[in-house]
């Protein structure tokens, strides 16, 4: 490889977004190269088995290291403000992996009820099949996390913003009952993104992600990320990862590489969208609730503006006449898609009751408040103006 420039502690976040984790071939291409390779030729048979026992440096196969890979984690080390990056082919493929890594029969662990029903399947359904105890709690109230530790519990979970009804957690308070209980916290920061939250400068020891969403921006490829310390790494993950092959594709990573370079402009275009479609919502009479961290009603507002530089992409919002109302204005909808998916450029509706937690027993469901008309909104990049008027005219018709 080419000489490359190092980045400088005083980069802000927009320079790192666009410079750092370069790595330039020998011939100083600007933009990041693809390295659609398996594997890796080596000058000699002695140098092979240096590199296997770790003596030198130097990938070996892309199942666990590939250049274009390394730039992408690299990067979102940068941007976390994490000292290392394990990219995974998912989102969850990056919580499993970091579960899986971990925990060994007879632990434990505590996570916010208020979470993604992928999330809570491994937890629940998964992780008891290797005698792994779990306590759900409710994330925003502090003494329920305290009182759900155990002499056993290694890991704490959450999400903030959670999926789909924007609850908040505050980490810098999970975070020491985590260290003073001898865990680690995990944080899925897939909603707000470094852009716009990083939760290891509240302390947090792990972070999550699904680069499928906000990392990517325009819905093409699938992609998770963990970040964490280095004992972490070399303690589980590593081995993990090697050995087990959850990894991403060498595209994939490209293509996140380089959404990665306009995401702090995308977030900030994506939360003042949301907030002019949160504000237009909760004028309507046939609206009955709006959920966006930034709103002055919602119930964690000066949290949110303490652990975030921004609401984030997603509103939440609730229509009288429950699920035909909500199935109705769906339907009507001439712009916005119905989709299961967010964080693209375009404006994604989804009914998260039949969809992303339809796995959920109503009880649950009922205990987090997803209601029949519920409605999560991904807004996206498109005039304001036309959003609010989709919405406007798809309410009459519901």
């Amino acid at each position: 490889m080419a000489t490359n420039k190092t980045p400088k502690k005083s980069w802000r976040k927009r320079t790192l977004a666009v410079r750092s984790g370069q790595m330039r071939s020998a011939f100083q291409e600007t933009s990041e190269a693809l390295f659609l390779t398996s594997g890796y030729a080596y000058e000699a048979a002695e140098e092979a088995e240096a590199r296997f026992k770790g003596e030198i440096g130097g990938f070996q196969y892309s199942r666990f290291g590939n250049p274009t890979v390394s730039m992408f984690e690299a990067r979102m080390a940068a941007l976390e403000g994490a000292p290392v990056a394990r990219a995974t082919a998912t989102g969850m493929a990056a919580v499993s992996s970091v579960f899986l890594s971990s925990l060994k029969t007879g632990e434990h662990v505590v996570a916010a009820k208020e979470m993604f029903g992928s999330c809570r399947y491994v937890i629940e359904t998964i992780l008891p099949r290797f005698g792994i105890g779990f306590t759900l709690v409710d994330g925003a109230d502090i003494a329920q996390w305290q009182a759900a530790m155990k002499p056993q519990t290694r890991l704490l979970f959450l999400e903030t913003p959670s999926n789909p009804m924007l609850s908040l957690c505050d980490l810098k308070a999970v975070s020491k009952i985590a260290e003073a209980g001898g865990a680690r916290l995990i944080v899925d920061n897939a909603f707000a993104s470094p852009a716009l939250q990083r939760p290891m400068e509240f302390g947090a020891h792990i972070v999550v992600h699904s680069s499928t969403k906000y990392i990517d921006g325009q819905g093409r490829a699938l992609g998770g990320v963990i970040l964490c310390r280095e004992d972490f790494l070399n303690e589980h993950l590593q081995q993990f990862i090697r050995n087990t092959g959850p990894s991403i594709s060498p595209f994939n990573a490209w293509v996140h590489l380089k959404s990665l370079e306009t995401l702090d402009l995308r977030m900030r275009a994506h939360c003042e969208n949301a907030a002019r479609v949160a504000d237009f919502l909760a004028e309507q009479k046939k609206v009955t609730r709006v959920i966006y961290p930034f709103r002055a009603d919602h119930p964690q507002h000066n949290l949110a503006r303490v652990q975030m530089d921004g609401g984030g992409g997603v509103v939440t919002f609730e229509v009288a006449g429950g699920k035909a109302a909500a199935f109705r204005l769906a339907n009507a909808l001439g712009l916005i898609d119905i989709s299961n998916n967010l964080g693209d450029t375009k404006s994604l509706l989804t009914h998260p009751e039949t969809t992303t937690h339809q796995k959920l027993t109503p009880e649950a469901r009922a205990a987090l408040g997803v209601t029949s008309g519920l409605l999560r909104l991904s807004v996206g990049l498109e005039d304001a103006d036309d959003l609010c008027e989709d919405l406007d005219q798809a309410l009459r018709a519901a």
